[in-house]
């Protein structure tokens, strides 16, 4: 998932320590954790996450045959960053390793390698493996390998390990992160509803809720029932929100309606309150409307907005008016330009008078994230195609209007009524936009012009124009544009794809002396206008990472700079210095995927792909595990958590104090 695509990534996506048995922390607690200084006084440590960062095997491999077990594990977990399925023999011998800890590095490490060879030994080590801990890893791991062949291993447990509660877990994560891959049966799917019942531990009740909201192509109607008992009485919020967000698969059901009325309603968390209005079919829309009717006004904005969301997705036989006159009551203007959007979109005999208020309204906002809402409400209706186009391309405006504006066209000129007497000058707008040299208005154009459905190609004779613009784009720092530009060329001249241009370690490399001053315990407070928030820096596990974070504290990099990006029960990103998604620093690093999980309040680095993260950040909402070894994490929240749950698009951050 690009940097780009984390920003706009959809909904659905919204729905530890070790991820099977604390997910609300990110990092497992190490002997250092309250110490003055970190690892890395260690010269043997910093010589090995030094390989690791310029992705060097073979200067690797030989740490795993050491004799201090320290330098064994630190190297086997180089290796899930590393990622080369050249060292996969070398780490299947480290699950026979005499300590603990190296075996659980080394499975670790070949899950993240996704190396298909690697089953067997996996699978062999389960029944042999004297340590649960180290067997639940290695159960995870075969999830990340097995073939389709090798699925049963997962899915039926050894009856010496039934009653074993690490294997179980094990065995759930190990379905989760097969369904991830698309590696699924009904064998699978059964055992997976059963791991959801209250008997088993935690981890694996949250495991296979996440399996079931996340694996694709599930028929869950007969188990609708199962399903809905953890919706509605698992004592843990995260599984009652998974396991809500699968109903989203058992819609046939009869009960389900029911079911997810009283989650709407009753739930006390309002991330299962939010899961529940995101699982509404199209379908139920009837039953369902009175319940998102109300939770428009819900005291949680979160929900509040992914109810507007409900109007917009699935509102049918509406009138726009009346649409209109509840979105005007509405205070929270995210809420309520949503809601404007499905008016729009319902349309009508009031259809011109309801554009006509969208853009008053327009007019009349100051803050640039709100008028931005209002062109993507606009996007809705055709007709609205001047008035967004001159608000896109006005001179002298904030940078988030005019990419707020050029999605909103492209989403225009999707819309079954663009007028095809239109469809030229729509062309000639996004050669004007990839003629601009802003970064967020080139990427957008680009996509559209390769978007096969818009049937763009016919209308450019040649890619000269596209060209000169992506030779005039500065690398790494305007990667996302360059690589959106480079594949329209490639499709647009039906020539294979050109890879990314990921920069070497070389062009910045870890700056160690920086590294050793920066505690192990090192704190950093992101004071923003919604209260603090205090992140634990995770420099043992990702140094790089901490790094560059700490220097653009320390220049005043993040001061003024704003959240840009919310999705509900998902992630707030910030960091971007444009303010749109689109910014980046001048430099790149490299992924950093320690045995880190992604929990409640992970704070984890926005990428453009494997080893192209800079410096926009984002604070997950609640568990998010399909984000796990994708993603580097470099920090979690230690307070504040209520405030990164009420944090809004546009919300400041003031600036970024370390402290101790």
């Amino acid at each position: 998932m690009s940097q780009l695509a984390f920003r706009r990534f959809a909904v659905a996506a919204a729905a530890g320590c070790l991820s099977s048995v604390v997910v609300s922390c990110a990092s497992r607690p190490t002997a250092s954790t309250l110490a003055s200084t970190n690892k890395f006084a260690d010269a043997t440590l910093r010589q090995i996450a030094t390989a690791q960062d310029e992705r060097a095997t073979a200067a690797l491999l030989p740490f795993l045959e050491r004799p201090e077990a320290g330098y064994r594990r630190e190297a086997a977990l180089a290796f899930a960053s590393v990622q080369d399925k050249a060292a996969t023999a070398a780490l299947s011998a480290r699950l026979a390793d005499a300590d603990i800890l190296v075996r659980r590095a080394a499975a670790y490490a070949l899950g993240q390698t996704t190396d298909s060879t690697a089953e067997n030994a996996l699978r062999q080590r389960i029944s042999i493996e004297a340590d649960a801990t180290t067997r639940r890893y290695v159960l995870e791991a075969l999830g990340k390998c097995t073939s389709r062949a090798g699925l049963s291993t997962l899915t039926k447990l050894p009856a010496a390990l039934a009653t074993d509660t690490a294997a179980v877990a094990g065995q759930a994560w190990g379905l989760y992160r097969a369904g991830l891959r698309g590696l699924t049966s009904e064998a699978a799917v059964a055992r997976v509803v059963q791991l959801l019942g209250k008997s088993n531990p935690y981890s694996a009740r949250l495991a296979a809720a996440n399996a079931l909201a996340r694996t694709r192509g599930l028929n869950l109607t007969p188990y609708a029932a199962a399903i809905g008992t953890a919706a509605q009485t698992d004592t843990r919020y995260e599984v009652r929100s998974a396991a809500a967000a699968s109903l989203s698969k058992a819609a046939q059901a009869a009960t389900v309606p029911a079911t997810l009325v009283t989650l709407i309603r009753r739930d006390p968390d309002y991330r299962v309150r939010l899961s529940a209005l995101r699982a509404v079919s199209a379908a139920q829309y009837a039953p369902l409307k009175e319940a998102a009717w109300e939770a428009l006004t819900d005291a949680h904005e979160q929900v509040a907005l992914t109810a507007a969301e409900f109007f917009l997705a699935h509102a049918k036989g509406e009138p726009g008016a009346g649409l209109l006159e509840k979105a005007n009551k509405l205070t929270p203007w995210r809420v309520r330009a949503t809601l404007l959007a499905a008016a729009l979109r319902q349309g009508g005999e009031q259809q011109a008078a309801i554009r006509t208020a969208v853009q008053q309204r327009y007019l009349a906002a100051a803050d640039p994230y709100e008028k931005g809402y209002l062109l993507k409400a606009l996007g809705e209706d055709p007709a609205a195609y001047d008035f967004v186009s001159q608000a896109t391309f006005l001179a002298g405006q904030p940078v988030v209007i005019g990419t707020y504006g050029i999605e909103a066209l492209v989403s225009m000129r999707s819309h079954p009524a663009f007028p095809a007497e239109l469809q030229p000058a729509f062309a000639l707008l996004l050669q004007r936009a990839i003629g601009t040299g802003d970064v967020a208005l080139m990427g957008t154009a680009a996509e559209a012009l390769r978007n096969p459905k818009l049937d763009m190609r016919r209308l450019f004779a040649n890619t000269v124009f596209l060209r000169q613009a992506r030779d005039k784009l500065l690398l790494p720092r305007d990667l996302e544009a360059w690589q959106s530009l480079q594949q329209t060329i490639d499709f647009m001249e039906n020539i294979p794809a050109v890879p990314l241009p990921v920069a070497k370690a070389a062009t910045h490399p870890i700056d160690w002396g920086v590294v050793q001053g920066i505690p192990a315990g090192q704190r950093a407070i992101v004071h923003t206008g919604k209260g603090d928030i205090t992140f634990r820096l995770l420099v043992e596990e990702a140094p790089g990472s901490v790094v560059s974070f700490v220097q653009l504290v320390r220049q005043g990099f993040y001061n003024g700079k704003n959240f840009h990006r919310v999705v509900p029960n998902f992630v707030a990103q910030g960091g971007c210095p444009r303010g749109d998604g689109w910014g980046s620093s001048d430099y790149n690093l490299r992924s950093e995927f320690a045995d880190l999980h992604y929990g409640a309040g992970a704070v984890g680095l926005a990428s453009a792909g494997k080893d192209t993260e800079s410096c926009q950040w984002f604070i997950t909402h609640a568990p998010t595990p399909h984000l796990d070894g994708r993603y580097t994490i470099f920090a979690q929240v230690v307070s504040g958590m209520d405030v990164v749950s009420r944090l809004e698009i546009g919300d400041r951050i003031e600036r970024i104090e370390l402290v101790r």
